[in-house]
């Protein structure tokens, strides 16, 4: 008599993130970020009530802000946040590690997240909440709740077209690296930053600008 053994092997299908929203915060840990540049514990950052809280630590826009472990190109980045009386804070995107930068701003676009009303220096529009930080401002739709109230945030980047959103309205969209992008970043703020925008891909940073700052239901989607 004949005998035909077949083994059949079940191989595990890959995990599918594309199209699909994934946790940045489990809400009770720091798991899936690291300070920019550093290895180690942070301590400028803590959980309360399931919350994601910026303490404030750095001294200026250098040493305290902290970024995801997975680098991003095309894709859609949701949140909600609340800052302190006159704060300011901010989530950045394709962010580049490496000895020759000092925080995520040298090459990473911001959302920009700041007291508008009480922030104890002038503001320009396009330093205000929800610019493209020194690159676009909110256009008329924009509402911020108030202070100690919670705010809902969106990125869009998707092959260079980029929106804002707050609290439920578009409030900026422009394209990244047109002829328009070239020039605004030319003749601005980021002149001296040769590697301001050019990425294609990086990591997500939240930035620890002297005050504090709260992040939850951080959530990404890859396009």
């Amino acid at each position: 008599m004949l005998i035909l053994v077949v083994c059949v092997s079940f191989v595990r299908a890959p995990r599918k993130t594309q199209g699909e929203w994934v946790s940045l915060f489990d809400g009770k840990s720091l798991k899936g970020w690291h300070g920019f540049n550093k290895t180690g514990e942070i301590k400028n950052w803590t959980i309360e009530d399931g919350a994601l809280v910026c303490l404030g630590a750095a001294a200026d826009a250098h040493g305290g802000d902290i970024v995801s472990n997975e680098a991003y190109d095309n894709f859609e980045l949701k949140w909600e946040w609340k800052i302190s009386k006159g704060g300011n804070s901010g989530v950045m995107y394709h962010v580049v590690e490496g000895p020759k930068y000092k925080a995520p701003y040298e090459t990473g676009p911001e959302y920009q997240m700041i007291d508008d009303i009480d922030f104890p220096e002038k503001l320009e529009d396009w330093q205000k909440t929800g610019a493209d930080y020194a690159m676009n401002t909110a256009n008329d739709k924009k509402k911020v709740k108030p202070i100690g109230e919670w705010n809902t945030s969106k990125i869009v980047f998707n092959k260079g077209h980029v929106e804002h959103w707050l609290n439920g309205e578009k409030i900026i969209e422009f394209q990244a690296w047109d002829a328009k992008w070239n020039k605004e970043r030319a003749e601005g703020k980021w002149k001296d930053y040769p590697d301001y925008g050019k990425a294609k891909k990086g990591l997500i940073a939240l930035q620890d600008h002297g005050n504090k700052a709260y992040f939850k239901n951080i959530m990404i989607k890859k396009l």
